[in-house]
């Protein structure tokens, strides 16, 4: 246990800003990372996303095949200080296949921070992760990018936000004109304006800033856009609610920023609202309690396993949130799913793909511990106490495929990529129990793609990706009072030819349409049919039975 005393730990808790941010894919997300990155003084230079060809790639975007097609498909982690806060940063893909991911990113943060491309407003993926957000109370800051480009009128947008989000909208900046004749954005609670000047190496800290929304200057220097500007502002002065707080932590009201990110604009406007409003760590649910931050005794989750990092060392993170308390190296620890203990000596904070070591952590914190099979999603790491966080998602495939190796001689390097592949969560995988094929679930095509490029470069397999007959999973329990495992077993032998076990040996059962499994389903009333296999639920289930 930690020497510190509960309010030395209270004292760290409150510097930490846990956040990840969201978009549609193409919204600006990784270039907005990265400028957060620059000026919080974490990184001196901005890789480069315009082009897949670039010789520099986003920081955050370190995957091979993310360089040849220029999209996130990981979710990268960064930690940063600026302004006596500590910022812990995810980047999450923004591309709806790896929706997954992202979903179990969005557990181990405490707020986030959604980007929207001003020409685009509200897209599909961006009301797809709202809703996971808002299901979960998250705090929601809001980024209209790309003002610098032809876009929508920012009422328009505002009101678009509003009525396709459910969420009030409060302007903390409003700008000046778009594209050719954007002038810059006015900062309502500051009073003042911060003068657009376009350059993607261009220091914000040299900005012209004017004092005064109502500056006689204005107009005369900034025409019509100004004077739009000023109509809309006094509009909204009567109009727009006032910032509250409490629905904000809520979820229900978000604060809306505008600028454009490749030009450094409107960047430091949003940081300082996610070290002023963003909360500090709060309690987390364990089936066997609420557990708080600043306890003394360390807990965790681990929320995301990342394999081959460093692909010359072939290694397997295991991305842990913690929960409470204080880490420390080489602390003695338990995995409370197997009993396991460890001692992790070689635990690491990240920078994208650049990693330190790290000597200490508290609530809020991500860190990585290298990692050969013993953790897996949702594990969670206590001193001892026999504690399971909830809330991390598994969902159904909706999409099948069988997997072959080319060259049978590599069968068993097929088998091990499958494993470290399903254990970190890029595919579902699972082992019927007859025939010797491996099955492939995933949320989208590209996926398929990802593990494909990952199995023949990562693991020197090439692998033969094929259509299969299922297209529904569902996993299957049943609970004791309905015969437990006695009758779960009774059900996997009648249908032995569909039924499959996933990475954590959890049973499945596969159809090939709708109304077969409804038949399944009145054939078998005592079990049970999971859409959704949230990891601790069922890990407590086999305790339970076994």
């Amino acid at each position: 246990m930690s020497d510190l005393t509960p309010p030395a730990i209270e004292r760290e808790v409150r510097r930490r800003r846990t956040f990840a941010i969201i978009s549609h894919p193409d919204a600006g997300k990784t270039t907005l990372t990265e400028k957060l990155l620059l000026f919080s003084g974490a990184i001196q230079i901005a890789g480069s996303v315009k082009a897949r060809k670039a010789s520099r790639h986003a920081t955050s975007d370190w995957m091979e095949i993310e360089k040849q097609r220029g999209i996130s498909v990981a979710s990268s982690v960064m930690q940063m200080e600026y302004r006596d806060c500590v910022i812990n940063l995810l980047d999450t893909p923004g591309h709806q296949d790896f929706s997954e991911d992202t979903y179990r990113v969005l557990t181990a943060v405490d707020a986030a921070l959604m980007v929207i491309d001003a020409a685009n407003g509200v897209e599909p993926q961006t009301r797809r992760l709202l809703q996971v957000c808002r299901a979960r109370n998250t705090p929601i800051l809001t980024f209209v990018n790309k003002m610098d480009r032809e876009v929508q009128e920012p009422l328009a947008l505002m009101d678009e936000i509003e009525r396709e989000l459910g969420m009030e909208v409060v302007p903390f900046t409003w700008p000046v004109g778009m594209g050719k004749t954007f002038h810059g954005v006015m900062d309502l609670r500051a009073q003042q304006m911060r003068v657009f000047k376009p350059g993607a190496d261009r220091n914000e800290d040299d900005d012209e800033i004017l004092a005064g929304l109502d500056n006689p200057a204005y107009a005369e220097r900034f025409g019509a856009p100004y004077e739009q500007a000023a109509g809309e502002i006094e509009l909204l002065t009567d109009a727009a609610p006032p910032f509250d707080e409490a629905a904000f932590l809520a979820g229900r009201q978000t604060p809306m920023f505008f600028g454009s990110a490749v030009n450094n604009f409107g960047v430091r406007e949003v940081l300082d609202a996610l070290v002023d409003l963003a909360p500090p760590p709060d309690k987390r649910v364990a089936i066997q309690r609420e557990v708080l931050p600043s306890e003394p005794k360390f807990s965790g989750v681990v929320f995301k396993i990342q394999a081959n990092m460093d692909p010359a060392h072939r290694d397997r993170i295991a991305f842990l949130r913690v929960a409470s308390g204080h880490f420390e190296r080489g602390m003695r620890l338990k995995v409370v799913r197997s009993g396991k203990e460890l001692r992790p000596n070689s635990v690491v904070s990240f920078l994208s793909q650049r990693r330190e070591l790290l000597d200490e952590a508290f609530a809020g914190d991500i860190i990585g511990i290298p990692n050969h099979g013993v953790l897996q999603l949702g594990d969670t790491l206590t001193e001892g106490e026999p504690l399971q966080f909830t809330g991390l998602p598994f969902f159904a495939p909706e999409m099948f495929r069988s997997v072959e190796v080319a060259d049978p001689l590599r069968t068993k390097q097929l088998r091990a990529g499958l494993t470290q592949l399903g254990e970190e969560g890029a595919i579902q995988v699972f082992r019927p129990l007859a025939g010797s094929l491996l099955l492939l679930g995933a949320v989208g095509q590209l996926q398929f793609e990802v593990v494909a490029h990952r199995l023949e470069h990562e693991y020197g397999v090439k692998a033969r990706i094929m259509p299969s007959r299922f297209q529904v999973a569902r996993w299957v329990t049943c609970p004791p009072e309905a015969g437990g495992q006695k009758e779960l077993q009774r059900f996997i032998d009648a249908n032995a030819h569909r039924v499959a076990y996933d990475a954590v040996d959890a049973p499945t059962v596969l159809v090939e349409y709708a109304p077969e499994l409804r038949a399944i389903e009145s054939n078998w009333p005592q079990i049970r049919f999971h859409a959704l296999r949230e990891h601790a639920g069922l890990v407590f289930q086999r305790q339970l039975e076994g």
